[in-house]
Order: C-alpha cells, then structure tokens, then sequence
C-alpha cells in the first residue's frame, strides 16, 4: 500500500499493522462491531470533530508509523 492520504478508505486501513490501534489512540474509532467504518480517513476525522490542519498531522504521524512498521 502506498501513503496513507485523506481519501484512503478505512477499509483498507484496517488491513495495515498499526493502523487500528493509532486510529483508536487519536480518538478515530475506525472498528464498529468488528466492521470497518464506511468512508476514508478525512470522513472519520471531520465526524470526530478534527480540523484540518489536525487531520494533516495525523496523516503524518500514522505515515510514520506504517513506514516504521516494514522495517
């Protein structure tokens, strides 16, 4: 998978290493009853109230993360 970006789709979040416990961790349920929420990273930020700039800065620190994790 490549960058992470504001239009991945949590589905295919859920599959990356890491990714569901930083999603959790930022206050970003990405997981209801098991399942994947429905839209991309950026819907699930905006309904958890995060700006703009806030989501730019998770997408940075979750990169990081998955490009830590291949190592």
């Amino acid at each position: 998978m490549g960058k992470i970006a504001r239009t991945t789709p949590i589905e295919d979040l859920v599959g990356i290493p890491g990714a569901v416990q930083f999603m959790v961790r930022a206050g970003l349920p990405c997981l209801v009853c098991g399942e994947p929420a429905w839209g991309t990273f950026e819907d699930v930020a905006l309904r958890r109230g995060k700006t703009s700039e806030e989501i730019d800065s998770l997408l940075t620190e979750i990169n990081r993360l998955v490009e830590g994790s291949g190592d």
